[in-house]
């Protein structure tokens, strides 16, 4: 089966859950954790660019916000929304869409696995 069909069937069963939660989150990921995924969130200073719901002081304006990330089909507009491109994105966005606004914040794969975790959990 080609790789596209994979992902667009993996894209439609992981879009037909109503939620994720932590636990969900966790498996899709390959095992972040959403609540070291928060804590990243307010370390990297995300809150300064996007409004994220569940993280303290996170009304940014900058970014898009994040509500529904989960939910959404496309990642900075382009990149199709599953956990690996999601990593990809977190770790280092300008390699996928040079001149983003969204910057390297030097964030490693595990870290990123942790956030979108967490990012997972907002449908």
């Amino acid at each position: 089966m080609p790789d596209r069909i994979k992902t667009l069937l993996f894209l439609a069963a992981f879009l037909a859950g109503c939620t994720h939660t932590g636990e969900e989150a966790t498996r899709l990921t390959g095992g972040g954790d959403p609540d070291q995924g928060a804590y990243l969130i307010r370390k990297y200073g995300c809150a300064a660019c996007h409004t994220i719901p569940g993280i303290e002081g996170a009304k940014g304006m900058v970014g898009p916000p994040l509500n529904g990330i989960a939910s959404r089909t496309y990642l900075g507009g382009e990149l199709p929304n599953n956990p690996a491109n999601m990593i990809r994105w977190i770790e280092n966005p300008q390699s996928i869409e040079r001149g983003t606004a969204m910057p390297n914040l030097g964030v490693s794969s595990t870290e990123a696995r942790h956030i979108a975790a967490y990012l997972y959990t907002l449908r």
